[in-house]
């Protein structure tokens, strides 16, 4: 990839968390289906945070979305649309330093590149 398309695709990891393992498989799959994401990791975490007033703590699944900046709009309004939070945790973090292979996967995956040339991930 030149690097001018590479400023243009820079790979993010959005994060977000869920109450159940089942939420949170339906939404990776609705990401990965519509090609915003090229891989969704999740894993079973705890959290203790306050809401309404007191101090919580309940299991939750986190969800780490390996997709691009360019696609973050559309990857933070797909979770506000399936995720039963009233207020989900969307954040997302810069991938400036990855494997130069795996930042272009990522591209393949999030863009009509992928899905032109038959590869999937």
């Amino acid at each position: 990839m030149a690097d001018a398309d590479r400023a243009t695709a820079t790979p993010v990891a959005v994060v977000t968390t869920c109450a159940t393992r089942d939420e949170a498989l339906r939404i990776a799959h609705a990401l990965v289906e519509r090609r915003l994401a090229a891989c969704v990791q999740l894993s079973a975490i705890d959290s203790v945070y306050r809401w309404d007033g007191k101090v919580q703590q309940e299991p939750e699944v986190r969800l780490v979305v390996k997709t691009l900046d360019a696609r973050y709009g559309e990857v933070e309004r797909a979770i506000r649309e399936l995720h039963p939070y009233a207020l989900p945790q969307i954040v997302a973090v810069r991938l400036d330093h990855a494997l130069s292979a795996y930042a272009d996967w990522i591209v393949a995956e999030c863009t009509a590149e992928g899905a032109a040339d038959g590869t999937g991930g």
